[in-house]
């Protein structure tokens, strides 16, 4: 459902608006003539989704290596 991706996609996004306007923009650089904006606003908030995962996953990952650099050198 819509709401489940939009939650989803909220979750790393600190701002509901900004959330609103990149799902606007996304929508209507994906759209393609013939099929349903629902379908295609699904694919943005997805992508979007998607996008912030991997982002806050690379954010923890490089968060983590600064602090066992900081504990090596402590060492």
């Amino acid at each position: 459902m819509r709401t489940e991706l939009t939650f989803k996609a909220l979750a790393s996004m600190p701002n509901r608006y900004q959330l609103v306007q990149l799902a606007a923009k996304a929508t209507r650089a994906l759209h393609r003539p013939n099929t349903r904006v629902q379908d295609t606003m699904n694919d943005a908030l997805e992508r979007l989704s998607a996008a912030n995962h991997v982002q806050s996953e690379m954010v923890m990952e490089a968060s983590l290596e600064s602090v066992s650099a900081e504990q090596l050198q402590a060492a």
